[in-house]
């Protein structure tokens, strides 16, 4: 059975969130404090981890980057009040998968639940797809090994980052919706108001454009989507 483990301080959103996991038939674990959740990913190593940021003991930033420092590369899903994308930005640097900003609703919360535990399922990947060297500018992407350089120097990128800008790269060019993305890269079923795509499309310029506020080859569609320019 498929392990979620809730972090949340907060026991009515907690109890919640439990509840509407089992009834999709998860197995849940509660932890109520970010030193018990850290303790119980340790020890659980569950398939996915809810993950609120403001939380007694240690703070959710904390706890994703011991869990990240710990090997282990469970899909993190943050829970978070805060309305601010520096906040937001700074969880995905530090390895979180995607993020909902309370007040959330249910059906979203669980297509974002399913769309992660997509990534612990084998993948179709082709011979084709595999080891190949894919480049922009003066960016490479060796697939074989999952790493990014930019002018001989490597980027680290967070997975889901990672699975766009190969999404992107695969289109040689073509323009992609963000609903096309959100299916492809988070496995969406259907359209979810959020604004993942643009957040980890900022992160991707901040990291590899030369001129994030100007940039050269990752370039936005308006009211489209986005496309990439070689």
């Amino acid at each position: 059975m498929t392990l979620v483990l809730v972090v949340e301080d907060n026991v009515d959103m907690a109890f919640g969130l439990q509840t509407a996991l089992q009834s999709e038939g998860y197995e849940v674990e509660v932890a109520y404090d970010g030193r018990a959740g850290l303790d119980r990913a340790r020890e659980l190593q569950p398939d996915l981890i809810l993950l609120d940021l403001m939380l007694p003991e240690m703070d959710g930033y904390s706890v994703l980057r011991e869990v990240r420092r710990s090997g282990i590369e469970t899909p993190v899903l943050i829970l978070t009040a805060r309305g601010e994308e520096a906040d937001k930005v700074l969880g995905l640097d530090w390895g979180a998968d995607d993020y909902v900003t309370k007040p959330f609703g249910t059906m979203e919360l669980l297509a974002r639940v399913r769309a992660l535990l997509r990534r612990t399922q084998p993948t179709d990947e082709t011979e084709d797809d595999v080891g190949q060297m894919k480049r922009f500018g003066d960016v490479e992407i060796d697939t074989a090994s999952h790493t990014v350089t930019v002018g001989g120097e490597q980027v680290t990128l967070a997975p889901k980052e990672y699975d766009l800008l190969l999404a992107l790269v695969n289109r040689a060019g073509s323009v992609a919706t963000r609903l096309e993305l959100l299916r492809e890269v988070w496995g969406y079923e259907a359209a979810v108001m959020s604004r993942t795509v643009d957040v980890h499309i900022a992160e991707l310029r901040r990291k590899l454009e030369s001129n994030p506020s100007k940039p050269d080859h990752i370039l936005t569609v308006r009211k489209v989507g986005y496309r990439l320019q070689t």
